[in-house]
């Protein structure tokens, strides 16, 4: 009799000590930037994936609302400390806010000055003596009260999104999802003085969520046929309410389709080619 209980008792903290082990989330899916995690033994097929959104487009204009812009959304939220932001979209290293601000600040081209001059302090000299030239004509007790003047890009300048996901197949539900880990806000190549596009700050999916969810007044996809019927931000991207094109899928070089096939219409071509692969991918999952 003594023997049974014991054995039961044994069982009892085996099935207890399962339940906790089921309940308690593993490093990966703590650290992982989805709302939406897939388990990794779920998982048949993954491939990650980088598309371009151009808020321009008619199809995103519902994201892109006067006065309720998702980069408007976005930066506000860096702003007030509700969002962190990375550096990129590995999001392994977090933004400052300072550094987030000065990414959404213009970069000056060279001023002309040598590594010499510029070392002698030259440049600092001439700014010194303009700023000494405006306080003379404004007077100091002007320039005291308007304070530093902030050139930061407008959210509405800031039209180009990059989203990463992972395309995968789950083999417990059977169809293929699109697993957005990360948003990130970028400066076009044609409004950088730098002439390349530049990255603001990469988000965690999970995190902007939150966001969204916590702000439904502003989060709003808006619905230009239906007032009653505007959509939450994270809604849009869960139904995927938006048009993208892909730039990238993982390989060996880590190179970008503009790369491997060149820009212009032949990357537009390979964009559209890469995404009826993926297509093709899921229905052939069902051929005998």
């Amino acid at each position: 009799m003594k023997l049974i209980k014991i054995i039961g008792v044994a069982a009892g903290l085996m099935l207890s000590a399962g339940a906790m082990a089921q309940q308690v989330p593993t490093t990966a899916e703590a650290t992982n930037p989805s709302a939406r995690p897939i388990p990794e033994h779920d998982v048949l097929f993954k491939k990650t994936v980088w598309r371009k959104i151009d808020l321009r487009e008619k199809q995103n204009k519902p994201m892109f609302s006067e006065n309720r812009e998702i980069t408007k959304i976005i930066i506000n939220a860096v702003k007030s400390g509700e969002l962190t932001a990375y550096k990129t979209d590995s999001v392994n290293t977090p933004l400052t806010r300072e550094e987030f601000i000065e990414n959404m600040t213009p970069k000056e081209k060279g001023s002309g000055l040598s590594d010499a001059e510029i070392a002698a302090g030259f440049g600092e000299q001439e700014e010194e003596e303009e700023a000494d030239a405006w306080g003379a004509a404004l007077g100091e007790e002007a320039v005291q009260e308007t304070g530093p003047v902030s050139n930061e890009y407008f959210p509405k300048q800031l039209y180009l999104l990059e989203l990463k996901e992972n395309v995968v197949f789950d083999k417990k539900r059977s169809r293929m999802y699109h697993d957005i880990h990360t948003i990130s806000i970028k400066v076009p190549a044609t409004l950088n003085p730098l002439g390349f596009e530049q990255n603001v700050g990469s988000f965690k999916m999970s995190d902007l969520v939150k966001v969204f969810r916590n702000n439904p007044e502003l989060a709003i996809w808006y619905n230009a046929q239906n007032d009653a019927q505007h959509k939450n931000l994270a809604d849009a991207f869960d139904l995927w309410l938006f048009s993208s094109y892909i730039t990238k899928i993982s390989n060996p070089g880590d190179r970008g389709l503009a790369d491997i096939y060149g820009g212009g219409k032949k990357g537009l071509l390979a964009a559209q080619e890469a995404m009826e692969a993926l297509i093709e991918y899921e229905y052939s999952l069902w051929s005998y």
